[in-house]
């Protein structure tokens, strides 16, 4: 697989990453153990350096899970994870007192089984501690070995900026997919002009843009699209139209609608790099196939002509979440 670096920060990265949260938490119940260490592993197989995962995963559960499969190979791969929710519990609210970024700091290394943090995000902005002494805490970190490099999650313009002028920023990670594109408005010119990478989460909209999805789907009891307006049946209904586009332009390139959603992804910008998670080894096949598909340009206009009729139902997140993000 070919490589990226995100943005100008020379770290180096397979084009599409490996995002592991869905191996413990929210979409179900937890893989097993062995299992999960072994499609970790699987991704490595096929090319994947770049690994993601987070306290709040789980919670605890997940870095151990990414630390115990990566050990190994530890010197080859790129391991990001996150700070900033109180007792790493998302239910609980923001978290990043300087204190707190200190001490998930020490338990991830633990659980990851490394003595640095190759990419320390701040998992979501917290309105009660400044940017200052967030981004400061973590340069601290980065001057003492801990940490290589800084990120934030779901993060505004101005909490980028004032974060960025203390500790320049590595790479932002938020939702972008062709049923997200809210990033293209003010973050991903924001991230060009500072030179910051970009790190899509859900690329496929959460399973959506597979076109596995329908309105009769069910999901399990702890799966948190349940919760999500996006996914209430009636929008799931109408969002089909956008699988639909998908659909017919994947088959006449012969590929298939994941495979066409990430590459255009990858076609965006070459300092993107989407990180879509799945539990099952064909998904995880399918998904890596897509860093070989070359879109043309006539192709990315005809997704953008056929994309642009269709108006998305429901919000991404419950009120609750949505007060969260873009902060």
């Amino acid at each position: 697989m070919e490589h990226r670096q995100l943005g100008r920060s020379g770290l180096e990265v397979s084009a599409l990453g490996l995002g592991c949260m869905g191996l413990n938490h929210a979409y179900g119940p937890a893989t097993d153990k062995a299992d999960a260490i072994a499609l970790i592993r699987a991704g490595f197989e096929r090319g994947i350096t770049f690994f993601d995962t987070a306290e709040a995963y789980g919670p605890i559960a997940n870095e151990s899970v990414v630390g115990e499969a990566l050990e190994p190979i530890r010197d080859e791969v790129v391991i990001a994870t996150k700070f900033g929710f109180r007792d790493g519990v998302v239910a609980n609210g923001p978290d990043s007192r300087p204190e707190r970024i200190r001490e998930v700091a020490e338990e991830a290394l633990k659980r990851l089984r490394t003595d640095r943090i190759d990419l320390f995000y701040q998992h979501r902005v917290d309105p009660q501690v400044p940017m200052e002494d967030v981004a400061g805490t973590v340069k601290d970190l980065i001057g003492e070995g801990k940490v290589k490099h800084f990120g934030m999650s779901e993060a505004g313009v101005d909490s980028i900026r004032r974060a960025h002028a203390i500790q320049p920023l590595t790479a932002l990670q938020s939702e972008y997919s062709l049923w997200w594109r809210e990033p293209e408005r003010e973050i991903l010119p924001l991230v060009e002009e500072l030179g910051i990478g970009f790190v899509p989460f859900s690329p496929l909209g959460k399973g959506f843009l597979t076109g596995t999805i329908d309105a009769r789907t069910s999901f399990s009891a702890t799966d948190f699209r349940n919760t999500s307006p996006r996914f209430a049946p009636e929008a799931r209904q109408a969002n089909r139209a956008l699988v639909d586009v998908l659909a017919s332009i994947a088959e006449r390139k012969q590929i298939t609608q994941a495979q066409l959603a990430l590459a255009w992804l990858l076609a965006q910008r070459p300092w993107i790099v989407p990180i879509p998670g799945t539990t099952k080894l064909n998904r995880l096949e399918e998904n890596t196939g897509a860093a070989q598909v070359m879109l043309s340009p006539e192709d990315l206009k005809e997704i953008e002509a056929g994309v642009s009729g269709v108006t998305i139902q429901g919000a991404r997140y419950p009120a609750d979440r949505q007060k969260m993000i873009g902060r």
